[in-house]
C-alpha cells in the first residue's frame, strides 16, 4: 500500500499539489500495478501522520487476513532519524522493517540501525520526487520519470508549476 501523508512530521510538505491530487497520482500510478494499492487512511485521519498509527491502522483492518508483521519499507536516508519517530521501539515491534537503498552506490548497506530490519538489494535510481517537482517547476525534462497517466494529471492540472 502506498499512503500519501496528510501533514508529514519530519519535514514540510510539498507545495503544488492537494492532498486529491497527490491520492490521484498514486491511484493512476498504480492502476495497472496487481498488489500495489493506494490507501487515503492519513488524508481521512486528518492530523499529522504517524507512521506507528497508520500500522495499528492497517493491522485493524486486516485483523485475521495478515499471515505475519505488516511490513514497513523505508529509505537508508531515514534510518539516521528513525529513532525519532512516535513510537520507534514499539513500531519497529509491530512492524518488518525492510530498507531499501537511497543513498549508498553499492549493494552493501553497511548502515547502523538499532531496531531489526531486512536489507533491500534494489537497483539504486537516481530521481526522487522532489528532484521531479524541481524539473517541473525549472521547465526541464521530466514526464519520463513518472507513470504517462501521472503525466498527463500533472500536466493537465498545472501541478508543481512556478
Amino acid at each position: 500500500m502506498l499512503i500519501p501523508a496528510n501533514i508529514p512530521p519530519h519535514k514540510e510538505l510539498a507545495a503544488g499539489a492537494s492532498s486529491s491530487d497527490r491520492l490521484e497520482m498514486l491511484n493512476l500510478a498504480t492502476k495497472h500495478s496487481p498488489g500495489i494499492d493506494a490507501d487515503n487512511c492519513e488524508l481521512i485521519r486528518g492530523s499529522v501522520s504517524y507512521t506507528y498509527d497508520t500500522i495499528e491502522y492497517l493491522e485493524a483492518r486486516f485483523a485475521g487476513k495478515l499471515e505475519g508483521k505488516i511490513g514497513l519499507i523505508i529509505g537508508d536516508d531515514l534510518v539516521a532519524d528513525f529513532s525519532t519517530w512516535k513510537k520507534a521501539s514499539l513500531l519497529a515491534e509491530k512492524a518488518d522493517i525492510l530498507v531499501t537503498r537511497r543513498l549508498y552506490p553499492s549493494a552493501d548497506m553497511n548502515i547502523s540501525f538499532q531496531y531489526p530490519y531486512r536489507a533491500v538489494h534494489n537497483p539504486l535510481i537516481g530521481i526522487s520526487s522532489s528532484d521531479i517537482r524541481e524539473r517541473i517547476k525549472a521547465g526541464k525534462s521530466w514526464r519520463y520519470f513518472v507513470p504517462e497517466t501521472v503525466a498527463e494529471y500533472v500536466i493537465e492540472n498545472h501541478l508543481y508549476e512556478s
